[in-house]
C-alpha cells in the first residue's frame, strides 16, 4: 500500500470534519514514506495543515469555487482532453476495466476518472505499475498545477507531487493546448454559464449525495486501520 497516494487522494476530496481530525496523522505519515523531496513535502504539510486547522465551512467554500465552479479545474481527467465527446465515454471504459481488473468496484455515480479515486486506485498497485499509470496523465497533472498556482492556491502543491511521483516528463504538445485554456473567474456567472455551456454540470466533490467524492470518509478511515505499527495514528 503507498501511503502517500491515499493521502493525496483524501486531501483532493471535500474537506470534511474527518479530514481535518486526521491531519496531522497523514502529516506523519507523508514524513515517514519520503517519497517526495523535502520541499514539496514541506508544502504539502502546510496546505494539509490549512485544511485541517482552518474553519471548516470557509474551507469547503474555497474548495467548491476551485473545483466545482471552475471547469478548468474539474478533478475529472478526461474532462481537459475529450471534454463531454464520444472519446470520453470509451476512456471512461477503459479505466473502469482496469479497476476491475484489479478488483475495485465502483458504484453507479462514481466516475473512474475522478482524481481521488484514481490516486485511492493506484495506492494498492505496486510502486512501478502506479507510476506508470501516473505518467499517463502527467500532462493534465502539470496542467492542473499552473492553473491552480495562477489562482494562488495550495492545492498546487498536491499536482506539482504527483508530476514528481510520475517521474514522467508531460508531452509538450499535449500540455500546450492544455495550458492555453483561461482559468474562470468563479465570480464571474456570466463566464462560468459559457464554460459548462450544452454540458451537464456536476456539483460532485462538494455533493455528499451524489457521491462525487468517493468514499472521503473511508479513505480517512481505511488509512487509520491500515497504519503501520511504527508510526501512532498514521496510515500505511
Amino acid at each position: 500500500m503507498i501511503a502517500t497516494y491515499k493521502i493525496l487522494s483524501a486531501a483532493l476530496c471535500y474537506p470534511t470534519a474527518e479530514f481535518q481530525a486526521a491531519a496531522e496523522d497523514l502529516i506523519a505519515a507523508l514524513e515517514a514514506e519520503n517519497l517526495l523531496p523535502a520541499p514539496q513535502t514541506k508544502a504539502l504539510a502546510a496546505l494539509l495543515r490549512e485544511i485541517g486547522t482552518g474553519d471548516l465551512l470557509e474551507t469547503q467554500s474555497r474548495y467548491v469555487d476551485l473545483f466545482d465552479r471552475t471547469r478548468s479545474l474539474s478533478l475529472h481527467l478526461f474532462e481537459h482532453v475529450h471534454g463531454e465527446s464520444r472519446d470520453r465515454g470509451q476512456a471512461m471504459v477503459s479505466l473502469l476495466e482496469r479497476y476491475r481488473a484489479a478488483g475495485l468496484d465502483l458504484s453507479a455515480n462514481e466516475l473512474p476518472d475522478y482524481i481521488p479515486l484514481f490516486l485511492e486506485f493506484l495506492s494498492t498497485l505496486a510502486s512501478k505499475e502506479a507510476r506508470a499509470m501516473l505518467a499517463e496523465t502527467s500532462h493534465i497533472l502539470f496542467a492542473l498545477g499552473e492553473r491552480l498556482r495562477k489562482r494562488q492556491s495550495a492545492y498546487a502543491a498536491i499536482m506539482e507531487a504527483l508530476v514528481t511521483l510520475s517521474h514522467a516528463k508531460p508531452d509538450a504538445d499535449a500540455l500546450a493546448a492544455l495550458t492555453a485554456t483561461d482559468v474562470e473567474n468563479p465570480d464571474d456567472t456570466r463566464a462560468i454559464d459559457r464554460a459548462w455551456e450544452e454540458s451537464e454540470v456536476r456539483f460532485g466533490p462538494g455533493d455528499n449525495n451524489d457521491g462525487g467524492c468517493p468514499r472521503a470518509a473511508e479513505i480517512v478511515q481505511r488509512m487509520e486501520t491500515s497504519r503501520p505499527a511504527h508510526i501512532s495514528g498514521a496510515p500505511k
